[in-house]
């Protein structure tokens, strides 16, 4: 008998000048970037609140707070890392994460093997096939069809120890 959990994640970021457009951990090639506290990685933010959410943890705002400094351009592939070692502290074995990003711009087919090859390296190595991440857009509707930022669709499961 298993104990599995299902978790969710969603994030938006607006897009900003003068930053690095980060998504799963990957520098993309793009004229603008994301606002954010962060590095505004919008695709591992909402990674961390699905498996957050999976294992009964506080969301991503309560455990790495915007109003701490430390935080402040903080690389978030490395918040995922302190994540995982909370699950893997606790015997939890994650399933899969799979992931939607939502936005016309860039094409997340060119970068996504990378940053599925970055989120395993964060996360224990877990198998690439057992990490999706799909890029999806909105058909000019919306904050993202009009290219104001992206948003991310994140779900976890993981395996509770009996």
């Amino acid at each position: 008998m298993s104990n599995l959990r299902i978790g969710n994640g969603f994030d938006v970021h607006p897009f900003a000048k003068g930053r690095d457009l980060i998504l799963g951990g990957e520098k993309i090639d793009s004229p603008l970037g994301l606002l954010g506290h962060s590095d505004a990685d919008v695709l591992i933010h909402a990674i961390i609140d699905s498996l957050c959410g999976a294992c009964g943890f506080m969301d991503i705002g309560s455990l790495f707070p915007d109003s701490n400094e430390k935080y402040r351009d903080v690389e978030s592939i490395i918040l995922l890392e302190r994540i995982y070692e909370m699950i893997n502290s606790r015997r939890i074995r994650i399933v899969n994460i799979d992931s939607v990003i939502i936005c016309n711009e860039p094409k997340i087919s060119t970068y996504s093997l990378r940053m599925k090859k970055n989120i395993s390296k964060s996360i224990g190595n877990l198998e690439l096939d057992r990490i999706g991440i799909k890029g999806k857009t909105t058909e000019g509707l919306g904050f993202t069809g009009r290219g104001e930022g992206i948003a991310v669709y994140s779900v976890s499961l993981i395996e509770m120890p009996l």
